[in-house]
Parts: structure tokens; C-alpha cells; sequence
């Protein structure tokens, strides 16, 4: 069976709405947009570059593809050409509530039962990845439906805007599967799978604690 892979850009308090760039999503009055841009180094870069090994498909939101559709397919031969090689020859799942015209090369949109149709990748695809799509993320926390969350966590506080965990998380445990690693910015890349079982709970007092 095949995973799907969670990737996201947070800040410290968990804020993880535009990070790309000013127009990518200005919801709420957002004024922070492309905030990751300034704390981008070599060391995250090939973190990213390194993550998408095995990647085989693309899941993403409806406004995530919007974004990605109006860039990567024109970036053959610029800086990011390996990864719009990637990108354009991947195949491409969108969720979306409306039934939007997908003109980016191999893409698809998954039908209206979106929780079966994401399982019904595992099936095709050995490493799935959900790139952003922070709405559609929530669906995909609700329903346990993830095998690895990676996170870039930056060194800024925002106060505001949308967050990785917001409506629809549920207890859930998770095992870091890798060393963290720290770039000279301060971004700290934190790699975790899907772990069995519920949050456990216990009592700190001194005479339950071990030494």
C-alpha cells in the first residue's frame, strides 16, 4: 500500500498561509504573504529537493493547483527545472467542491466522495504527496488519512492567519522518523509518520517519575 505524505511550511505559532508569495492567499486580510521567502537557504532547498524522492503523485487543493498550474508548467529550463520536470510529468489528484476545468498536463479531479478517492490512491501511487492545500489538509487530519507529515518550521511569530492544525485535528500520535535538521536561517525540518493508538496521559508528580 502506497502513502500519502503530507509537506508544509509553518511558522512558530503555526501559521502556514502563504508562504510562497504576496498573491497567494490574502484570506482575512493576510498581510504576510511570501513570508517564508527571506529565511529560504541552500539547506532547506535540498531538504525539499531531497523529500520528493519516490514522490509518483501529486494531491493537492483546488487553490494550491490553481497556483501551481499558473507557474510550474513555465519554468522548464529556469532555476526550478528539475522540479517543474517533476511536477508536469506527475500525475495530478485535485479536490475541489466545484467542478473546475484542469488544463495542466495529467491532471485529474477526484470525484465527490473525496475521503475514498484519496484512499483509493494508495492503491496506484507508492508515495503521494500533498504539497501546501492547507484547507483540504484539515479533510486529510480529520479523517487520519496520512502516512508522513514533513515540516519546515520557521524562527517568526505571526500572530494571525491560517494554521496547520485548525478544525480538524484529532488525537493522534506521531513518530519522528529522521533526524531533525536546522539551516543557518533557523528553519528546522521535523519528519514524523502516522503512529498507532491515542494520545497516552500520566501524572508528573515526583513519585511516578522514573530516577
Amino acid at each position: 500500500m502506497g502513502l500519502i505524505h503530507i509537506d508544509l511550511f509553518t511558522t512558530l505559532d503555526g501559521v502556514a498561509q502563504a508562504p510562497g508569495g504576496p498573491d497567494e492567499d490574502a484570506d482575512s486580510g493576510f498581510a504576510f504573504g511570501g513570508w517564508q521567502s527571506p529565511l529560504f537557504d541552500e539547506v532547506v532547498g535540498a531538504q525539499v529537493e531531497s523529500g520528493m524522492a519516490g514522490m509518483d503523485a501529486l494531491l493537492l487543493g483546488r487553490n494550491t493547483y490553481d497556483i501551481f498550474a499558473a507557474y510550474w508548467p513555465h519554468q522548464e529550463g529556469g532555476l526550478d527545472e528539475s522540479i517543474a520536470g517533476l511536477f508536469n510529468r506527475l500525475p495530478k489528484y485535485v479536490a475541489s467542491r466545484q467542478t473546475p476545468t484542469l488544463e495542466w498536463a495529467n491532471s485529474t479531479l477526484l470525484g465527490p466522495n473525496t475521503v475514498a478517492a484519496v484512499r483509493e490512491l494508495r492503491d496506484r501511487h507508492a508515495n503521494t504527496h500533498v504539497i501546501g492545500s492547507l484547507d483540504f489538509v484539515q479533510t486529510l487530519f480529520a479523517e487520519l488519512l496520512f502516512d508522513r507529515l514533513t515540516l519546515w518550521v520557521y524562527p517568526i511569530l505571526l500572530g494571525g492567519g491560517k494554521k496547520v492544525f485548525a478544525d480538524g485535528v484529532v488525537p493522534t500520535n506521531l513518530r519522528l522518523i529522521e533526524p531533525v535538521v536546522a539551516s543557518p536561517k533557523g528553519a528546522v525540518m521535523q519528519r514524523y509518520a502516522l503512529a498507532s493508538g491515542a494520545p497516552g496521559v500520566g501524572d508528573m508528580s515526583a513519585g511516578d517519575r522514573e530516577g
